[in-house]
């Protein structure tokens, strides 16, 4: 009689081991399912890494088909399907990335010629600094036509018009 005991314990122990494989097994399209957000889309993000591929499609058994190499970089999000989303930089250029290589972090890059950034949201407002054509920036806030954006440490308001990474009525606070 001890052996039947252990059997309906081993019995036990077998059953937790094939069912757990078994549970993730169909949890895994759910869970992956959930990795999509409720964030709006379209929606402007920035690069977390230095180095981030593009892919032509949203898996890595896609192809590379450029490599952005500019970390805090504004691209934006225009459609998501699992951990992956469909970016867009400042020319237009499409292409799937990773979810963990994006930061939620918002940045603009300076667009046009040099910019100057104002000490108050007006055009006759003291000149803070100037910013060059392409430099990446934080953004801050946002209200009616300026925002106020930090610059190599530097902080003050932009025309929308002047850079790119925010909606046009967008409301960043």
């Amino acid at each position: 009689m001890p052996y039947f005991p252990k059997c309906f314990e081993t019995i036990r122990a077998v059953r937790r081991i094939v069912a757990i494989p078994l549970v993730l097994a169909f949890l895994a399209p759910v869970l992956a399912q959930g990795a999509e957000t409720a964030s709006p889309v379209p929606r402007f993000v920035s690069l977390r890494s230095d180095k981030v591929n593009v892919r032509s499609g949203p898996d890595v058994s896609y192809p590379i088909e450029w490599v952005l190499e500019r970390k805090g970089m504004p691209v934006e999000i225009v459609q998501e399907k699992n951990n992956w989303r469909k970016v867009r930089d400042i020319q237009g250029t499409e292409g799937w990335v990773n979810q963990a290589l994006l930061s939620s972090r918002r940045s603009i890059i300076v667009t046009g010629a040099v910019r100057t950034l104002r000490e108050e949201a007006r055009d006759s407002a003291r000149p803070v600094a100037r910013a060059e054509p392409d430099v990446i920036g934080q953004l801050l806030q946002c209200e009616k036509d300026w925002c106020r954006v930090e610059v190599n440490g530097l902080r003050g308001w932009l025309r929308r018009t002047e850079f790119w990474g925010v909606y046009p009525n967008e409301t960043v606070e």
